[in-house]
């Protein structure tokens, strides 16, 4: 009933990638996370984060919206945990956009910029909301979206798994219908190809494999300035369906 696939590519400019994802359909859990932080900080930001969630889905068994928002907390404690055991990650941080599917129902918790998309009836949705100063604070100041892309604090974090004792954490259920497709992201690749080019490839017929490549080319083709993560889940039906591979 669930087809998946996922991709990460480090981009044009980075030297090393710091996003971690992880697929694991079988508990319907997938995420992206996208770490922060020098001397290969934000890459153990991330795989800690992405680890701690696995780990705590499998351990609960039967998971539910709150054993994935409580996974969210727990990383965030065994990232602050790692740093202060390691002064060179102090600091270090991550987002983290997570799907928990239990069809119909899936169910979506997140922190910081990475995004979950909803594409149905051939129309995309965001919905997670970008802990930022650009959505927090800018839009309020009534600027444009010109002056928003060029702000000097356009990639401001106001929040990050991570980066304070406590943290709040975003959490929501939609729908999955048939056909729906959920696109998880780090702003590698939703900041710079823009929504009208995220939706052009979801609507092309293709294999998840094939639209995530295309998704990694489009971010290529202008620039990739950051790492590019995505992941593809796929509401089939009832009919059976081969899971497509695409873990880490």
């Amino acid at each position: 009933m669930i087809n998946s696939y996922g991709m990460s590519d480090v981009g044009l400019v980075r030297n090393s990638n710091e996003d971690s994802y992880i697929l694991d359909p079988e508990k319907g859990l997938f995420v992206v996370a996208d770490g922060m932080g020098g001397a290969q900080a934000g890459e153990t930001a991330s795989r800690i984060a992405v680890e701690t969630l696995s780990a705590e889905i499998h351990r609960a068994g039967n998971a539910t919206p709150e054993t994935l928002v409580h996974a969210v907390e727990l990383a965030n404690e065994n990232i602050r945990g790692a740093a202060e055991r390691n002064p060179a990650h102090a600091g270090m941080g991550t987002t983290v956009v997570a799907v928990l599917v239990q069809l119909p129902k899936a169910y979506i918790a997140s922190v910081g910029d990475s995004r979950g998309y909803l594409w149905t009836h051939r129309e995309l949705f965001c919905v997670t909301s970008d802990d930022t100063w650009v959505n927090q604070v800018g839009r309020g100041l009534g600027l444009s979206d010109e002056q928003l892309r060029k702000h000097p604090y356009r990639n401001v974090l106001t929040r990050a798994v991570g980066a304070e004792d406590r943290i709040e954490v975003k959490a929501q259920e939609i729908e999955l219908l048939p056909g729906d497709l959920l696109l998880l992201c780090s702003d590698g690749l939703h900041s710079v190809t823009g929504e009208d080019a995220l939706l052009e490839i979801l609507e092309k017929p293709g294999s998840l494999q094939q639209k995530c490549e295309q998704l990694i080319a489009a971010a290529l083709a202008r620039g990739a300035p950051d790492n590019i993560t995505t992941i593809l889940v796929e509401h089939v039906g009832d009919a059976e369906a081969p899971l497509e591979d695409g873990a880490p």
